[in-house]
């Protein structure tokens, strides 16, 4: 299974994302070529070398000719389905952008439909962001993973004025993804890199196994105390498995009528969770405890905890993001296959 895993200490960005694709051999010539049917004019593109604290790597950049103009997800999702590309590329660049309209709605409270991108429905978005999933086609990718993102600090100068870094909308996308404060003053993290990578990324942590083939550093325009570069590794996963994050909830309860633990674990899996379970405990002064842990999906972490604080008697949870390695699955006949590459392991009747 072909990977590609981002690098992010400097933050990402749509067009540094390109950047980390071409110079990992991501053709030019091809995606220029690609791009071009969304027969979208008055924009040229900018593809240049250059070096960040001694570190060679690729810039990518769109330059417009005149004005652009605001676009409604209606029209951006006209643009790209009315153009030739695959229908691979189209399904992953609205999936996107539909997911930046609805961060978008939530921020100033309209429908999705009726929201008016800025600068995330430009030109130079529309290309980043279709661009790079015709990047990610082009190589083969199969599943991508990403570093936690940093998440900077300072003021960000916006459509709307001036902005908290992260940006809201940016903010909003990156719920559910490990972030954390660098120090570093700039925005490292935009609301493109953000819907792009939150997107398509199967899960955020360290570097997977993997064999690698091919390694590329996308160049930001920020001057930053270190390299403002976003490195992409590509290649094949040792461990032909698929992989995913998801949350582990948990908590020590010493003081419920035992006879409610059977209902607790009915509602907590009923607002959302993989899988719920208790365990007896021994905890400080000889008490005798049980430890509720439940499992979910990082979206589904407020109904979770909604049924754990409604249905137990605990006050507090701790709460770990965990990654997980499991083998493809699908039902056929009534029967759930599970496959370790392309070896079935397991069949078993799915009631």
């Amino acid at each position: 299974m072909r990977v590609a895993y981002f690098d992010a200490p400097s933050g990402l960005s749509g067009n540094m994302i390109i950047g980390a694709l071409l110079d990992a051999g991501l053709d030019k010539s091809y995606l220029i070529r690609e791009l071009g049917k969304l027969r979208i004019t008055r924009y040229a593109l900018r593809v240049t070398g250059t070096k960040k604290h001694g570190i060679t790597g690729t810039y990518f950049n769109v330059a417009l000719r005149g004005e652009d103009k605001q676009r409604s997800l209606k029209d951006i999702l006209k643009i790209i389905n009315r153009s030739r590309l695959s229908k691979n590329v189209k399904t992953l660049s609205g999936k996107i952008f539909r997911r930046l309209a609805a961060a978008e709605a939530k921020i100033h409270g309209v429908p999705a439909n009726r929201v008016h991108f800025h600068e995330v429905g430009a030109i130079d978005a529309i290309i980043d962001i279709v661009g790079a999933c015709i990047g990610f086609e082009k190589l083969g990718i199969e599943m991508i993973f990403c570093s936690p993102l940093p998440s900077g600090k300072g003021k960000i100068v916006h459509a709307h004025g001036l902005l908290p870094n992260p940006s809201p909308a940016a903010a909003e996308l990156l719920k559910g993804a490990p972030i954390y404060s660098n120090g570093i003053k700039g925005e490292m993290v935009t609301p493109t890199g953000a819907a792009i990578i939150t997107t398509l990324a199967d899960s955020f942590g360290d570097l997977p196994k993997l064999s690698v083939e091919a390694i590329g550093y996308g160049a930001g325009s920020l001057n930053l105390p270190i390299p403002n570069l976003l490195r992409v590794f590509i290649g094949e996963a040792q461990i032909p498995t698929e992989h995913d994050a998801i949350l582990q909830i948990e908590t020590n309860i010493d003081d419920m009528d035992p006879r409610h633990y059977d209902r607790a674990i009915a509602e907590i899996m009923k607002a959302g969770a993989l899988d719920a379970s208790v365990q007896p405990i021994r905890m400080k002064k000889k008490r005798e405890a049980v430890k509720l842990e439940a499992l979910c999906k990082p979206d589904d972490k407020d109904n979770i905890l909604e049924a754990v604080f409604t249905e137990t008697t605990t006050i507090g949870v701790r709460i770990y993001l965990v990654k997980r390695e499991k083998l493809r699955r699908e039902i056929r006949a009534g029967n759930k296959i599970s496959y370790l590459g392309s070896q079935t392991k397991k069949i078993k009747p799915e009631f």
